[in-house]
């Protein structure tokens, strides 16, 4: 399965909004890593990604936002992840990557 990525930017909370749908991983990686780079050079803002309908992420995907991350905190900014289903947010239990991002929901 692929990823579908749909992001706008809200200018009243000034944040970008990402919803990811399918499968996040090595497939995919490269396409996210894009879009979300794109979104960081149009504009460095916090980034809300809703993983509501995310059904799989592996280590490239979580390495993707991690780099991010990186470039995001040069600025003071961050990412912002809600609504991730039990296994998705299992794999961030584990990583220990939900004490690096802000998980909500």
């Amino acid at each position: 399965m692929s990823i579908k990525i749909d992001s706008s930017f809200n200018v009243e909370e000034n944040v970008w909004n990402v919803a990811l749908i399918g499968e996040l991983d090595v497939s995919s990686a490269e396409v996210f890593k894009k879009s979300l780079n794109d979104l960081v050079d149009e504009n460095s803002q916090n980034i809300k990604i809703d993983l509501d309908r995310l059904e799989y992420i592996d280590s490239t995907g979580l390495g993707v936002m991690v780099g991010v991350l990186k470039r995001l905190k040069v600025n003071g900014k961050g990412i912002y992840l809600s609504n991730p289903k039990s296994n998705v947010r299992k794999i961030l239990e584990i990583t220990g990557l939900d004490k690096i991002f802000n998980v909500e929901g």
